[in-house]
């Protein structure tokens, strides 16, 4: 396998990460890939990009973009004031899964958790996304509560 990095997001691989997100069956509904971008993505990405407690990430081979993920870290009283590193819109290009590149960004993810000091890592997962449950349990999450969800 030729070799995979792992790197923040820039603004340039802001069209790939939208790509990445709109190519699964709940994706295709909900993300717009007009040319070019909504002005809401770059917007969006920007905010990010300011925010130290936020990470976007990318996965890349031979400097493409073939994965993503959103790394927030959460500062909390509860656990004695811990922190929390939450994982979201984690996806692996079609063409580049069952490989094990998805336990390789969660582990690199973990990793960022740890070196910020986290004591918690979480994600949300679409209850649909049956596979998805499986490879999370298989990485030792456990389904141990369950989230809800206002559209606005």
């Amino acid at each position: 396998m030729r070799e995979i990095e792992f790197r923040r997001a820039t603004e340039s691989d802001l069209a790939a990460i939208v790509a990445l997100l709109a190519d699964d069956p709940l994706g295709k509904a909900r993300e717009d890939l007009r040319e070019p971008l909504p002005k809401s993505y770059s917007d969006a990405f920007k905010a990010l990009d300011a925010d130290p407690n936020q990470l976007l990430a990318v996965m890349t081979q031979d400097g493409r973009v073939i994965g993503t993920l959103q790394l927030t870290f959460i500062p909390g009283l509860s656990r004695r004031g811990a922190w929390r590193g939450q994982i979201e819109a984690v996806r692996v290009a079609a063409g580049h899964q069952g490989a094990g590149l998805g336990r390789r960004m969660f582990e690199w993810a973990i990793a960022q958790c740890r070196a910020r000091g986290c004591s918690l890592v979480q994600l949300t997962t679409d209850r649909s996304r049956a596979d998805a449950h499986r490879f999370y349990e298989g990485l030792g999450f456990t389904g141990s509560h369950i989230g809800y969800k206002l559209t606005l």
